[in-house]
């Protein structure tokens, strides 16, 4: 059997791999390496889970540290895109972590956050940039990086930035590159957008590593559809949960909205439960990841768009509470459970107006899945009955929608005599004279307030 030792890696890489307790290379990484320490073009077909960071990652610093010398200002060696905020810290990690022995220099950059930190750390040049593409093309735009000095650039994920629409500015941060470089390309399947795609990217000849046939599951991923009613869902869910072997469960749904929802349910139900989608603020997202991969919380509800940034140890589970609408998404959700050669299992709700959806999921993974109907379930009904509503929390927040009296703006309406500015009943001047001295409302308070704001001082 092969191992990292025999590929070829300095030792520097080597005591960094055996300080993380790695010794044999996947199956990826032991075809990819040798490939990309030579200088070749590599496109790589891979599912998640399979160690393809480190089969990019590890001949690239190798590359690194054979030939050391100082990045360009405002540049870099090693350009590799993401598709994802998450994603993209995971692959820095990566990074981090592998070349801690060699010294070499990482940047990740992304949307989100400010750019003043990441200006900084790109303004002296670095050696590998980690980026999503929409935060990278700002920096060009703003002049705040070239990507003249790149050496190696990787493209990450790529049928997921073809699912984003990040096609195009692929195409656009692609045109920055200089022509002589090494280009490794990676994707979990190949539809023909992302076949054309490698032509425009790729040298001639590249090696070809496919560790799977395209769109194929996990095998190690005990997977099941249940049959549910979509008003049922949720009564379902918290059952799941009551199985104390759902431990670290990624419950996957198709809308932002729908995550916090379901999440929402979760908590009502007395399951810690945390929401990450693109609408959360990278300080959000980032506190439930950590808080997920502290044990905090069981369940992690997330979109699409994360599920190919979470790459967390152990996950028991993988929940889709809604059927994806793209029949690949199915296999890069389930992706997060049984890592690194683990087991995992990974239940699917399907609705009625949701078969279609699971016919062309198993037509593409070419399986049928183990399924089981739940459908009029007498204790799921009961169960639904009770359930709280997991939008009120929403509603409360505005109560012009509710049976509330609205109240007048007082800064628009207009002010007519000896009416009262709450919106109650004139004041008549015969019943009740006004008092010396008052004179009622009046504009700004002090000389210096702001005009058009009242005060009675």
């Amino acid at each position: 059997m092969t191992q990292f030792i025999d590929l070829g890696l300095a030792k520097p890489l080597l005591k960094a791999l055996a300080d993380e307790g790695y010794q044999t290379p996947t199956p990826i990484q032991a075809q990819a390496i040798p490939g990309v320490l030579a200088g070749r073009d590599l496109l790589g077909i891979a599912q998640t889970g399979t160690g393809k960071t480190a089969a990019f990652a590890l001949p690239i610093l190798h590359r690194l540290a054979a030939d050391r010398r100082q990045p360009p200002r405002r540049s870099a060696r090693v350009l590799v895109l993401s598709p994802t905020r998450e994603l993209a810290t995971q692959i820095g990690e990566s990074f981090r972590t592998y070349g801690r022995h060699l010294g070499v220099t990482v940047a990740v950059v992304f949307g989100g956050v400010k750019y003043g930190a990441q200006m900084r750390a790109l303004a002296p040049g670095i050696d590998v940039l980690v980026a999503t593409p929409g935060r990278l093309l700002d920096h060009l735009q703003e002049k705040t990086i070239n990507l003249d000095g790149i050496e190696t650039f990787v493209l990450d994920e790529a049928d997921q930035m073809l699912d984003m629409g990040f096609i195009q500015p692929i195409r656009r941060i692609v045109k920055h590159l200089p022509r002589n470089r090494q280009n490794l390309f990676f994707s979990a399947t190949m539809p023909g957008e992302i076949e054309a795609l490698t032509g425009e990217i790729l040298n001639p000849n590249p090696l070809k590593v496919s560790v799977a046939p395209q769109a194929t599951t996990v095998e190690k991923v005990n997977q099941r559809v249940l049959f549910v009613e979509q008003v049922r869902k949720r009564a379902l869910l918290a059952e799941l949960f009551d199985d104390g072997s759902f431990t670290r469960v990624i419950v996957f749904t198709r809308t932002k909205r729908g995550a916090d929802r379901v999440a929402r349910g979760l908590e009502q139900a007395g399951v810690e439960a945390a929401a990450i989608h693109g609408d959360k603020s990278q300080g959000q997202r980032e506190r439930a990841l950590a808080a997920f991969k502290a044990g905090e919380v069981r369940a992690l509800v997330a979109t699409d768009i994360a599920a190919r940034g979470i790459d967390i140890e152990a996950v028991s589970h993988v929940v889709q509470f809604e059927l994806p609408n793209v029949p690949e998404a199915y296999v890069h959700r389930i992706g997060r459970t049984a890592r690194a050669g683990a087991d995992g299992s990974a239940v699917a709700f399907c609705a009625d107006d949701e078969r279609s959806l699971l016919k062309d999921i198993e037509k593409v993974t070419r399986q049928r899945i183990p399924s089981f109907d739940r459908r009029n379930d007498r204790h799921l009904g009961a169960a639904t009955a009770v359930l709280p509503d997991t939008g009120k929390t929403e509603r409360s927040a505005q109560p012009h929608r509710t049976s509330h009296k609205p109240r007048p703006n007082r800064n628009h309406a207009p002010a007519k005599p000896g009416h009262r500015h709450d919106g109650g009943p004139p004041r008549l001047d015969e019943a009740r004279p006004q008092r010396s001295g008052f004179k009622g409302p009046r504009r700004g308070g002090r000389s210096n307030a702001r005009p058009g704001v009242w005060s009675n001082r």
